[in-house]
């Protein structure tokens, strides 16, 4: 198992040097890629105890940026996230476990006010000073998750079979993250 002893503490979250992504299905034959570029989290690693550690992320859903404007205010409309009236999205972990030389990262994930347990697959990358005096710790994390669980469920039949937007949310995390004094 890998060792926490470097990683112990409270952590915020560096949006600026953090990305979280998601990646769907578009039309059945390609990947729309997109990340939230406005949020905050925090970690808390308890090496004695790794089932004491704890993260919270919370991300702004007008921030979507799939990289085109157009899908992007569809995604913050009612056929989808519904910013209005949801405009966040939160993740409170409930569990860690270990998994050989990473974790297993079990929790709450809200989206348009529906709350589903999902786990995320995470590797501590590790940590470093950078050239401001900041210790910085490392993690990447993937998942998937079912859109419908969330209300999600906009869709269109294509003609060639299938449908326009995939159900299957890959999610992709690279995260940095600041230790707290």
């Amino acid at each position: 198992m890998t060792d926490l002893a470097g990683y112990a503490g409270t952590w915020a979250i560096d949006p600026t040097h953090s990305r979280l992504g998601f990646e769907a299905r578009h039309a059945v034959i390609t990947k729309v890629r997109g990340h939230f570029a406005d949020f905050t989290g925090t970690i808390v690693v308890d090496p004695a105890d790794v089932s004491a550690s704890s993260a919270n992320v919370v991300a702004q859903l007008t921030s979507i940026d799939t990289g085109n404007a157009d899908r992007d205010g569809h995604l913050r409309s009612a056929d989808f996230f519904d910013v209005e009236k949801n405009p966040e999205l939160t993740f409170t972990a409930t569990k860690f476990a270990a998994a050989g030389d990473s974790f297993v990262v079990s929790g709450n994930l809200t989206i348009n006010g529906v709350t589903k347990d999902i786990d995320l697959a995470v590797e501590l990358t590790g940590t470093a000073t950078d050239p401001f005096g900041n210790v910085r710790a490392g993690f990447e994390g993937t998942g998937e998750l079912s859109r419908k669980d969330f209300g999600l469920v906009w869709n269109v039949a294509l003609e060639t079979g299938g449908l326009l937007v995939s159900d299957s949310i890959k999610l992709q995390l690279d995260i940095s993250a600041i230790k707290q004094a």
